[in-house]
This record gives C-alpha cells, sequence and structure tokens, in this order.
C-alpha cells in the first residue's frame, strides 16, 4: 500500500453508460412486452381459473417433478422467486387444499411443497386455457423465426445469471447442505400446517412433534 493520499479527484467514479437510442427503445419495448404478457396471462387464468400466473407456475412446477413434490428452495429457485414470496404462495396453495407440505424424514430442517389430487386436477382443468392465452398473447404474433430468435435471446439472459433455460427436473442430493438455510424458514410454517392436518394422516401426526 503506498503512502498516497486518497481523494475523490484520485478515484472518480466512471462515466455512466447511457444508452443509445436503438439500446433505450429497445429496453422499453421489452419491459412493456413483458408486463402486458404477465397481465393478460394473470386476467384469463383469474377469469376461468380463480388462481393468479404466479400460482399456476407453482402447480405446474410440482406437476413436472418426479412424485409432484419438491423442495421449497429448490421450487423458490426455479420460480425465481425469493423465499418469503413463495412461502407466501405455498400458504395460500395449501389453504386451497392444492399443495401440502412435507418434511424430509433424513433431515427435518428440509421442507417439500407436494402437488396433491385436488391441485392436480385445478392444473389439468386450468392448462388448456393458459396455453390458448399463450399462444394469443405470443405465438401467434411471431414469425417461426421470432420466434427461434426469442428463444435465443431468452436463453442467453438467463444463462447469463447461472440459471436454467429450460424447465427442470431438479435431483435432490442426499448431502444438500447448501439448501438447508432456505428450507428451515419454512420449518415453522410446516408446523402450522400439520396442526391443522387430519390427525388420521400418518405424516401429518409426525409433523405435530415439531417446535410451536
Amino acid at each position: 500500500m503506498t503512502g498516497a493520499t486518497w481523494t475523490p479527484e484520485t478515484c472518480a467514479p466512471p462515466d455512466p453508460r447511457w444508452l443509445t437510442a436503438e439500446e433505450q427503445r429497445t429496453w422499453l419495448a421489452l419491459l412493456a412486452a413483458i408486463n402486458l404478457l404477465d397481465e393478460d396471462l394473470d386476467r384469463q387464468l383469474q377469469r376461468d381459473a380463480g388462481m393468479s400466473h404466479a400460482y399456476y407456475m407453482v402447480l405446474a412446477a410440482l406437476s413436472d417433478s418426479p412424485g409432484r413434490r419438491m423442495r421449497m428452495s429448490d421450487l423458490a429457485s426455479l420460480n425465481h422467486a425469493s423465499q418469503s414470496r413463495l412461502t407466501h404462495a405455498v400458504n395460500r396453495l395449501v389453504a386451497e387444499g392444492w399443495v401440502r407440505r412435507e418434511r424430509c424424514t433424513g433431515d427435518r430442517r428440509v421442507v417439500y411443497a407436494v402437488l396433491t389430487e385436488a391441485g392436480y386436477e385445478v392444473l389439468k382443468a386450468a392448462a388448456p386455457g393458459h396455453v390458448e392465452a399463450v399462444r394469443n398473447s405470443l405465438f401467434d404474433q411471431l414469425t417461426e423465426q421470432q420466434v427461434r430468435q426469442l428463444r435465443e435471446i431468452s436463453e442467453t439472459l438467463v444463462s447469463r445469471r447461472g440459471g436454467s433455460p429450460h424447465w427442470p427436473r431438479p435431483e435432490h442430493a442426499a448431502n444438500a447442505d447448501t439448501a438447508h438455510a432456505d428450507d428451515a424458514a419454512n420449518a415453522d410454517a410446516a408446523n402450522a400446517d400439520a396442526a391443522n392436518a387430519d390427525a388420521a394422516n400418518a405424516d401429518d401426526r409426525d409433523y405435530e412433534t415439531g417446535d410451536r
């Protein structure tokens, strides 16, 4: 370390990299398209299925997972949601009877979200209308070349953040220490679910011994 004295002049911040006119138009168009698409999909699902687009995505993720179950931390990552936001969504889905929570038998700190049969039936009923809305709002408006370009652009942006551009089927490693802290945040919610569960359900009876 030198003996030079720091002054604002010796460490001036770089000039902002302002957007060009073309970049600005592209950025604003992207924001508008994302917002309008999400509004269209959310409106259709609320009208026809009584759920938000965010809730539909949670149900779809669970449906596409082995055993229709997924660790809460994996589910949050897949849906690009914070733990608190995902927990709120799952709480609502549990209240509807579409999802239930289960603890990992090997590590009680790990909590799984499980799609119930009722939730699966709701998803099956909602899927045709949702797919039609996706077609109407997106794919019917684009050429085949534009669809390919959109996919390539989207995959580039997602991969840039270290995510997977495809709907993954996460494999749950037996030694998942890195996920324990996130999963533990859902433990109290799982206990609350269990306290209100049917006493005849063996899994729910196991929860009753948890923290209260």
